[in-house]
């Protein structure tokens, strides 16, 4: 039926314009293809995009929790709150952003990228202040809290529109896929970036540990491992403390802040946002009915509680793993190249895990690449302290992470495409269906930050202490290990509903594809009869 109405229109253009029909089908595919047409240049300036978001949170994922703790010296208690409530604001904000993106009017740069150019300058000040440590001791929660909640907000005033961005870069899936996986491969190396400069930079500066009164003395004196600990602080209480490293902390920061500005740059000059089709958009709803719009379209909400219990399993994961690495396995001076090659291991990994779901369709590319790090977190808390094996068993699950990384992005594109197809008359909703799926997974990094928090302190952490007692031990391979596991097993339970199929993916990108160019028809007929007049 969409053929015959296809013919017929096209047979209404040739009367028109007294061309061969041939040709000009020709002529309006080509036009049309050229148009979605994505260069490398503009993909990379897009993925770059990326980069800043990645960067900062991972230093934040992996170094906050320490840094507050040995560092700043608060309280676990005090720790675990501000964590909690910086990341549940974070979460908060993302809808509110995302319903003002979505009701921002165009301008002569777009929609997205304004909120992009003019959010950056506040929020690399506020996210260099995060990692400053003043003078004052008695405001300190409330210094960390108020910054960290407001770098939270002026990010997310960057991200949102981002993510959004990828609908408006090209109308073709196949590019805007192409350009996710440039993103992703951008992200992931922004991962490596955010580790090694934090990480590099702060480990060379590395104060010693403390010993703490429930260290068990020998006959012989300290215990092995406490006197390991203290043969190393010798070596080095004489050339670091814990001003110098405040003082890398803030080096760390200040390097961060400035690749954040010169992404964002590049973003902004490098890629252009393409208008929405004449179509006028649907009219604009309040925030709850944006809410009702979204939680009521099915396969967004199975793809978010999906990716909601993954994001949790790995953001417990990277939250304490530092600590497991410093404290479990005894790897203090090492925790910062484990982590980097988790991350370079992620990194030349996604453009395998993009080939694996074209091939074999992302719902496989979802069981496979999830479900590969589950043996890898089982064993890396029941081998005992090796680092050639730790190297190994991280190598091996940033290949995970990497899965986990490129699936949800990849797939989003999808289920707003069969949102629109189920509702062809309700349009500009893009930056709601994005910015609600990072509340998720906001909410979920919240929740995991603040728990692990509070469990190492009921279970006895003890602030920069050489050892740690057995109950904190117990709980950093809980962290790790067994809380992530069977959070990841919930997530595959979940995928096994999710109805968008490689079948039903295509046939959405058919239809769209019929849709737009019916729109395009029109726009062509419209535009050659008012030459005629």
């Amino acid at each position: 039926m969409a053929k015959g109405e296809g013919t017929e229109q096209y047979s209404n253009n040739n009367l028109l314009t007294n061309k061969p029909v041939d040709s000009d089908v020709v002529k309006l595919a080509v036009k049309r293809e050229q148009k979605n047409r994505l260069s490398v240049c503009n993909k990379l300036c897009y993925a770059v995009g990326g980069a800043p978001y990645q960067i900062t949170g991972c230093a934040l994922g992996f170094f906050l929790q320490i840094y507050l703790l040995d560092v700043a010296q608060l309280d676990p208690f005090y720790a675990s709150i501000i964590l909690f409530v910086g990341r549940a604001w974070d979460a908060i904000t993302d809808p509110t952003i995302g319903f003002l993106v979505s009701r921002s009017p165009w301008t002569r740069f777009g929609r997205m990228l304004p909120w992009i150019l003019f959010s950056t300058p506040l929020a690399v000040v506020s996210y260099f202040l995060i990692w400053y440590v003043p003078v004052f001791e008695d405001g300190r929660v409330i210094w960390y809290l108020v910054f960290y909640c407001l770098f939270q907000t002026l990010q997310t005033c960057f991200h949102v529109p981002y993510s959004a961005l990828t609908m408006f870069i090209s109308e073709d899936q196949k590019e805007r896929d192409s350009a996710t996986a440039y993103r992703m491969t951008v992200e992931v190396l922004g991962t490596v970036i955010g580790t090694a400069v934090q990480g590099q930079i702060v480990g060379m500066a590395n104060a010693p540990c403390i010993p703490t009164p429930g260290d068990n003395v020998t006959a012989d004196g300290l215990n092995s491992s406490l006197l390991l600990e203290q043969e190393v602080n010798a070596t080095i209480t004489t050339v670091i403390t814990l001003d110098q490293t405040k003082t890398a902390y803030n080096i760390a920061s200040g390097v961060i802040c400035s690749i954040y500005v010169l992404c964002a740059v590049v973003l902004f000059f490098g890629v252009k946002e393409k208008k929405e089709s004449s179509r006028p958009r649907s009219e604009r709803m309040s925030f709850w009915q944006g809410i009702r719009l979204v939680m009521g379209h099915g396969p967004y909400v199975k793809l978010v509680m999906g990716f909601l219990f993954t994001s949790l399993a790995f953001m417990l994961l990277e939250g304490n793993f530092a600590l497991f690495c410093c404290y479990t396995l005894g790897l203090r001076n090492d925790f910062q190249n484990i982590l980097l090659v988790i991350m370079l291991a992620a990194t030349l990994t996604i453009p395998f895990w993009q080939w694996f779901l074209t091939k074999f369709g992302k719902k496989t590319a979802v069981y496979i690449g999830i479900s590969s790090v589950i043996p890898f977190m089982i064993l890396v808390v029941c081998v005992k302290s090796n680092l050639i094996i730790t190297y190994l068993v991280s190598f091996a699950a940033g290949v995970g992470v990497a899965a986990a990384f490129l699936l949800p992005w990849s797939m989003l594109p999808d289920v707003v495409d069969d949102f629109q197809v189920q509702n062809p008359d309700s349009r500009g909703h893009e930056a709601i269906f994005y910015s609600f799926y990072v509340f998720f997974t906001k909410f979920a990094s919240g929740i995991s930050l603040g728990i692990s928090t509070l469990s190492l302190d009921f279970a006895g952490y003890m602030t920069r202490g050489c050892t740690q007692p057995e109950n904190v031990d117990i709980t950093l391979k809980v962290l790790v290990s067994a809380a992530p596991i069977g959070l990841l097993l919930i997530g595959l339970v979940i995928f096994r509903s999710y109805p968008i199929d490689e079948e039903r993916r295509q046939g959405n990108r058919k239809l769209l594809q019929e849709q737009r160019e019916n729109e395009a028809d029109s726009e062509t007929d419209s535009t050659e009869l008012t030459n005629m007049v």
